[in-house]
């Protein structure tokens, strides 16, 4: 499965959008993760879900232009997804340090 490079940057612009979005749906509020977490789980959350539409070969039939409807929607739904599994990892999953006692 070839993708070319101009919709992987298309995913990429608006995975921006839609991370955003995804990501104040997920907090329920307004700032969602924060700037720059939002950017980063749409712009990861447009390439999986491009990937994952094109897989499925999911084309909701809403036309071509630069940027389609269908890029935001699968740009989206790959946000929403990476945001789910980032919450499934363990947060203790990291090394504890050992505990010193004081004095």
């Amino acid at each position: 499965m070839s993708v070319p490079v101009g919709k992987i940057v298309v995913w990429l612009i608006i995975g921006a959008v839609a991370g955003t979005l995804a990501s104040r749906l997920m907090t329920f509020s307004k700032r969602g993760f924060g700037l720059w977490a939002n950017v980063a789980f749409g712009m990861i959350g447009a390439v999986v879900g491009g990937l994952i539409f094109r897989l499925l070969h999911i084309d909701l039939g809403l036309g071509e232009i630069k940027i389609t409807f269908e890029d935001l929607i699968s740009a989206f739904v790959g946000s929403v997804l990476c945001i789910i599994t980032w919450r499934l990892i363990p947060k203790d999953a990291a090394p504890k340090k050992p505990h010193q006692p004081d004095g």
